[in-house]
């Protein structure tokens, strides 16, 4: 899961250059978590109502806490490239377990862990745990039928298919790159190359859209690919490398 697929970090950096002459890309990219969508209400509020049905009382705001700190602590989300795709599923559950575990471990969880970790789990494939930013579908409706091809590339396991298609989401995109797939995590260039070679287009050919400026606009400048970065809760002028709101994408390229 992309790190700001549950934590929604806006970061700015003085060095992002003025987009003036950006045409019409091949292909638009988007990161997906705090870019497309995000999490309904907190983690914490989603882990402490799941925890109580076990009996187990947790305050929201500290399992809040503890996650955005032990999230920063984990390994990237990615795998070796040459890890059989049958094992995958586990290698990322796994990885989850070990978050969630640490995240509880305060709260005296142990005895009910295995089974309301399953039930977490699972509850963040679900359409129910997330919210997709009102800017999303219709900018997105206008691109494609501008003929621009879209993709995704994020810091996710697989349940993101699932979450697109209850969404309503997977329709709108040509293509879904995630790390545990990859086998490779944002910032690296090897997770924007490969969604390029995909599309078999040059770097300078794609544009990237991402709410991290590590993650999104200085790993995707590193393969040589546009970015934006999108900050929700600012104001942006037109025709620069920061989005306010997805709205304003249709208006910058130059035909």
């Amino acid at each position: 899961m992309d790190s700001s697929a549950v934590i929604v970090r806006h970061e700015t950096h003085h060095n992002l250059e003025i987009l003036k002459d950006l045409h019409t890309p091949q292909v638009v990219f988007f990161d997906a978590g705090g870019t497309l969508l995000e999490v309904r209400g907190s983690v914490g509020e989603i882990y402490s109502r799941t925890a109580k049905q076990y009996g187990l009382n947790a305050n929201a705001e500290e399992l809040q806490q503890n996650f955005e700190r032990w999230f920063r602590l984990q390994p990237p989300l990615a795998f070796p490239q040459n890890t059989p795709a049958n094992k995958l599923p586990m290698l990322e559950k796994d990885w989850w377990r070990t978050l969630v575990r640490a995240v509880f471990a305060d709260c005296g969880a142990s005895a009910h862990f295995d089974a309301f970790f399953d039930v977490i789990f699972e509850q963040f494939r679900q359409a129910e745990s997330w919210r997709v930013y009102d800017d999303v579908v219709p900018t997105l409706t206008k691109l494609k039928q501008r003929g621009l091809r879209l993709g995704i590339i994020s810091n996710f396991d697989s349940r993101l298919t699932d979450i697109l298609r209850a969404c309503e989401l997977d329709q709108l995109f040509d293509s879904v790159h995630i790390s545990t797939q990859v086998g490779a995590a944002k910032p690296e260039a090897a997770i924007f190359q490969a969604a390029i070679e995909h599309y078999n287009i040059e770097p300078h050919q794609a544009l990237h859209i991402g709410d991290s400026m590590l993650e999104d606009i200085e790993g995707a400048q590193s393969a040589g690919m546009h970015a934006m970065l999108i900050m929700r809760q600012s104001h942006t002028p037109e025709n620069s490398s920061f989005l306010s709101s997805l709205h304003q994408l249709p208006n910058i390229f130059q035909d």
